[in-house]
């Protein structure tokens, strides 16, 4: 593998494999007003890879009664009730394609708690080309599918707003009321003065209010990945398709 550090990179590396990323489907023509190097995390095509190293300034929880939601997270790797300051952090984003044939791109968050236990944040994010948006599925078995508004913000960095959730268990599939999820916001963007990227993340419920957050920054690395490269960790255990 190589791997080319983000302050390093030219203004936009072009995909090798001749056709756009999810997210470059699902912007069209605002892809181009991001930042460079956000083009570059976002960019990624079938056989590349990026992964960041940081720290979370903060990673914070609502009230009290968010805590059983969070706890039920850790099972699959979605959510947790642990928070800190200054944690160590890692993302993994590896492009390939799956079972499905679908361009597909990992986001394996890991945290590593202070005095606690490492706490992992799965997601897979596919195109469908049907209703062009970005599906992404969360956890390690794909169980739960959630549309996301991509848009780009005006200091060229991507914000991200959740919208419809469905959940697919065995043959149990069906959407959620909106008063019963936890609605995620998301901004990235990269720091010219500082040569890191930045992000901020918070999951808000209708009923209880703030659930789960975290804000930091990290510094990147891209690689080439084949499949056989690829870590069996960032796989979802199972795929589920994007209908139902």
């Amino acid at each position: 593998m190589t791997a080319t550090l983000t302050r390093d990179l030219p203004q936009h590396a072009p995909a090798r494999s001749g056709h756009a990323s999810i997210f470059q489907r699902a912007l069209g023509a605002d892809y181009a007003r991001m930042h460079p190097t956000m083009q570059r995390r976002f960019g990624l095509v079938n056989g590349e890879a990026c992964v960041g190293t940081g720290v979370m300034d903060e990673i914070w929880r609502g009230s009290a009664l968010a805590v059983p939601f969070l706890h039920l997270g850790t099972r699959r790797h979605i959510l947790f009730p642990e928070t800190g300051r200054d944690v160590p952090f890692t993302i993994e984003n590896y492009a390939y394609a799956d079972s499905f044939g679908r361009d597909t791109v990992t986001f394996v968050r890991t945290f590593q708690i202070p005095a606690g236990p490492a706490r992992r944040f799965d997601a897979t994010m596919v195109f469908d080309p049907g209703r062009r948006v970005v599906v992404d599925f969360l956890g390690t078995h794909q169980h739960l599918a959630v549309d996301l508004d991509v848009q780009v913000g005006d200091d060229g960095g991507i914000r991200i707003r959740s919208g419809q959730q469905r959940l697919r268990e065995g043959f149990l599939g069906f959407r959620f009321p909106a008063r019963l999820t936890g609605s995620a916001q998301l901004h990235e963007w990269y720091d010219d003065a500082t040569g890191e990227y930045r992000i901020d993340v918070a999951v808000v419920n209708p009923l209880l209010g703030p659930l789960f957050g975290y804000r930091g920054r990290f510094w990147a690395e891209f690689t080439t990945a084949s499949p056989a490269q690829i870590p069996g960790h960032v796989r979802p255990l199972r795929e589920n398709p994007v209908g139902w």
